[in-house]
């Protein structure tokens, strides 16, 4: 009995340093990001956290697509040097840009509060929307959910379901420090919440890696342009995140700022971009 209990004991002083030893890890990893502070109104307004995501001064800006492997874009995407998945009717009178990334929680907050004004927006034709997918928490926390998630949506677009799987994954959000999204098992359990989409094509597309080098690209594009952080979001060109001029952003601005850029054109009335 006491050489039991003296196993015990020490199995769980093991325990407990282990513990320890992980807290000074994620201790120091908080002290190299580099944050930025959001105004107290935007807090108010979109119920975000005080902290988005920031390329950290660590981050590995070197994370090319050699790494990846070919870029391979997923169906439909935006080509050219800044490639994106859109949604919503290509021929809508405006364009809304937002540079994200899955893991990064401000992201989330910021679809979560505006995803149903985004989507009412697109179904009108008033409004067509590309997404930049970019792999900034990895670069700043470690790990490769970041990267894991933004294939598993390439894929998903491919589906023709990039919209619902989106949405998903910021609904089933780990917290920042968990990377949980770079267990290929998770990306495929949370694709069975969006019908259709749990096939053996999809499955593949994701444990593959397909999409990793033209995400690469995609993240290479967030880096090189001039970006603060995630989300970065841009209506016809312009920042609307947190603020337009002296306005902030919600989802009943975002509706009055597309209806005055819309004045006097036509909605859009093409068929849906993929996904």
């Amino acid at each position: 009995m006491g050489v039991s209990e003296k196993n015990r004991d020490g199995s769980d002083k093991s325990a407990r340093a282990r513990l320890q030893q992980q807290r000074e890890r994620d201790k120091a990893r908080e002290k190299q990001r580099r944050v930025l502070i959001v105004t107290a109104g935007v807090v108010g307004v979109l119920g975000l956290a005080a902290v988005v995501g920031v390329i950290a001064a660590s981050a590995d800006k070197d994370s090319g697509s050699d790494k990846a492997g070919p870029v391979v874009a997923p169906t439909g995407a935006v080509e050219g040097d800044k490639p994106a998945i859109p949604t919503g009717k290509a021929d809508a009178p405006s364009t809304l840009q937002i540079w994200e990334d899955f893991r990064c929680p401000a992201c989330a907050q910021f679809e979560n509060v505006m995803r149903d004004s985004i989507h009412e927006l697109e179904a009108a034709g008033a409004l067509k929307t590309e997404y930049h997918l970019a792999t900034l928490i990895d670069g700043n926390m470690g790990g490769s959910g970041s990267l894991r998630a933004a294939n598993a949506a390439a894929c998903a677009q491919d589906a023709g379901k990039f919209t619902p799987y989106h949405d998903t994954l910021y609904m089933n959000q780990p917290q920042e420090t968990d990377d949980a999204f770079g267990d290929n098992g998770k990306l495929i359990e949370l694709a069975a919440k969006v019908p259709g989409l749990d096939t053996p094509s999809f499955r593949s597309c994701v444990q593959d890696g397909t999409h990793d080098g033209w995400v690469e690209k995609s993240d290479e594009a967030f880096q090189n342009g001039g970006f603060r952080g995630t989300p970065s979001v841009l209506l016809n060109g312009e920042s609307i995140f947190p603020t337009k001029g002296s306005e902030q952003i919600s989802p009943e601005n975002l509706k009055k700022w597309v209806a005055e850029a819309n004045k006097g054109k036509k909605p859009g009335t093409a068929s849906p971009s993929a996904g």
